[in-house]
């Protein structure tokens, strides 16, 4: 069993944006993430802590300038907080081991998929690509992963 926590050397390595982000529970702009095209097959981990979050198989184009999900990879490597900042009630989603900001979690999501919108910072997320998750520890998850048509 892999063993995720809030690693400070990888912290230091951070560029600000990421430092941003994660650290600070900021919001990279809208549009601008590295993941919010990636159609590749693969898995999301935290960039902090390492430990799996999303699966490419649930993310879908909500349009609202973020990568979004349906689900978590693993429910138990995610938080879910209360988030009364910017005047508004939210639901703010953190990583449980890294304690990484991630984004904010909606109930506006695609119905038959559950209707949950996960709205993640690319900033604070690492893609594992499919060919590479055996040999990074992620094999456990290739399951969750979708096949190439």
């Amino acid at each position: 069993m892999a063993k995720y926590e809030k690693n400070p050397d990888v912290i230091a390595t951070l560029s600000p944006e990421q430092f941003y982000v994660t650290q600070e529970s900021g919001t990279e702009r809208p549009g601008t993430g590295e993941y919010l095209h990636n159609k590749e097959p693969g898995i999301y981990v935290d960039i902090v802590s390492g430990e799996p979050l999303f699966a490419s198989a649930d993310k879908y184009e909500s349009g609202c300038g973020w990568p979004s999900f349906t689900k978590p990879i693993e429910p138990a490597h995610i938080n879910e907080l209360r988030d009364l900042s910017h005047g508004m009630i939210r639901t703010e989603v953190r990583s449980t081991h890294g304690d990484s900001h991630l984004g904010h979690v909606f109930p506006d999501g695609p119905k038959d998929r559950g209707g949950l919108r996960y709205c993640i910072n690319s900033a604070s997320l690492r893609f594992i690509h499919r060919d590479d998750m055996e040999a990074e520890g992620y094999g456990a998850y290739l399951d969750q992963v979708e096949d190439v048509a």
